[in-house]
């Protein structure tokens, strides 16, 4: 998908995840944040896949993706050849909330497409908690081993 230029197949494998929340009755958010990329990455690749993803699972539960709440503010070394201690110094400094307000009290639902240590999805995560999100659940596609 990301690195073959697939946008659709995160889009197709989001809406098959939001229909089994659906299922599940998982379905109780206020909005979807996709962990961001940097620009100049996104910019590269041509899109963001945890965007795709969030788009295919808000299409099914009808909640807002909301793609600039959280940015990703520093470029970092990708994190494919990282230890756990080094994804983790790589990404704990690089989110930001832009618009804290528009997560008061809310019930966030985060998505990624892999979860390998937790480093980033644990950084975006807590960049969103301290905003103040009343709840913060998080889907993710697959989980490498």
């Amino acid at each position: 998908m990301k690195y073959n230029h697939h946008p659709e197949v995160g889009f197709r494998l989001g809406k098959a995840f939001g229909r089994e929340m659906e299922l599940a009755g998982m379905n109780q958010f206020d909005l979807i944040i996709p962990v961001p990329l940097h620009p100049g990455r996104e910019r590269q690749r041509g899109f963001n896949q945890s965007v795709m993803i969030a788009r295919g699972i808000g299409e099914v539960i009808g909640k807002p993706v909301e793609e600039h709440i959280s940015v990703r503010s520093k470029r970092t070394a990708t994190q494919t050849t990282k230890t756990r201690m080094k994804r983790w110094e790589n990404v704990r400094t690089v989110f930001a909330v832009l618009t804290p307000e528009r997560l008061k009290g809310k019930s966030v639902l985060l998505v990624d497409d892999v979860i390998t240590t937790g480093a980033t999805l644990e950084a975006c995560a807590g960049h969103l908690l301290e905003a103040g999100c009343s709840s913060l659940s998080i889907a993710c596609l697959a989980e490498a081993r």
